[in-house]
């Protein structure tokens, strides 16, 4: 059975990636600070990254989440508009 998705409601999957994205980010953030706690450290004396940016970058990626998602589910329900939309097949499991 063909199903057609028209509509994408922008703030609740702004809302869903922002979480998406903040959880994703932590699984690169964490080792990417244990790498750099463990680094040696450069020869200018100055750490290569301020530990500050990485607890901030978990939130800056889910900020962008939360903007650029709804901007992006905007302009395809625009899109959908004009062109239909995304046509997909779904099947009952019983149908298989």
């Amino acid at each position: 059975m063909a199903k057609r998705i028209s509509r994408i409601a922008p703030w609740q999957a702004g809302k869903l990636f922002a979480v998406i994205y903040f959880v994703l980010s932590l699984i690169f953030v964490i080792p990417m600070a244990v790498a750099i706690h463990y680094a040696p450290p450069p020869s200018n004396g100055k750490p290569p990254m301020s530990p500050i940016f990485l607890v901030f970058l978990p939130f800056l990626y889910a900020l962008g989440g939360l903007i650029f998602v709804p901007l992006a589910c905007w302009i395809y329900n625009t899109a959908a508009k004009w062109v239909g939309g995304l046509q997909i097949t779904v099947t009952d499991e019983a149908d298989v």
